[in-house]
């Protein structure tokens, strides 16, 4: 309470002359927000790219991890392809269900910084952070979008409900193979 009573005192008084002008002046119109199923097709938008992109990286970890420490994580990420393929796919089919139109790669704009492939090859706790980062922006997507559904389009809210599952526990599964790299060193 303390914060908002100093913030409400630091607030600077408006002049007698800046309040006769801005009441003078036309009210500037508000941008116009996205009706609440095209904010629905713009998150799924950006939940399927995500899909996508970890897919991508998936592939390429898979590819270029080395070493008999990395085999698990190249086991699990290969097993994880198809099932974030699937949640494009489903996505998708959502997307276009609704109206929206899934855009091809030229639309694409790369977010994962954090999951591409590390300098170097045996880096697997490198690449395990880098899927930690990608399934929590996963998750935090797909909660923003059950968010958006609430009273309006129960069948999205109940499809990014079971892929946030799916997404909790391959982050869970990853925060474990970190745990113990990081205790192997």
């Amino acid at each position: 309470m303390a914060a908002s009573k100093s913030k409400k005192s630091a607030a600077p008084a408006k002049s007698a002359a800046a309040a006769k002008a801005s009441a003078a002046a036309p009210a500037a119109k508000p941008a116009k927000p996205l009706n609440p199923r095209a904010a629905i097709i713009a998150a799924l938008n950006a939940a399927y790219w995500m899909e996508i992109e970890t897919t991508l990286n998936y592939i390429a970890n898979s590819i270029n991890l080395d070493g008999v420490r990395a085999e698990e994580i190249k086991k699990s990420l290969l097993m994880d392809i198809p099932v974030e393929i699937g949640h494009a796919q489903t996505l998708g089919k959502r997307i276009k269900e609704l109206g929206g139109k899934v855009q091809g790669s030229a639309a694409f704009t790369p977010g994962q910084a954090r999951l591409q492939p590390p300098r170097s090859s045996t880096d697997v706790t490198a690449v395990i952070r880098g899927v930690i980062e990608a399934e929590d922006a996963a998750i935090a997507q797909y909660n923003l979008t059950i968010r958006l559904c609430e009273g309006i389009d129960y069948v999205t809210q109940d499809t990014c409900i079971r892929l946030l599952a799916e997404e909790e526990t391959h982050c869970q599964e990853f925060h474990s193979f970190l745990k113990e790299y990081q205790k192997k060193g």
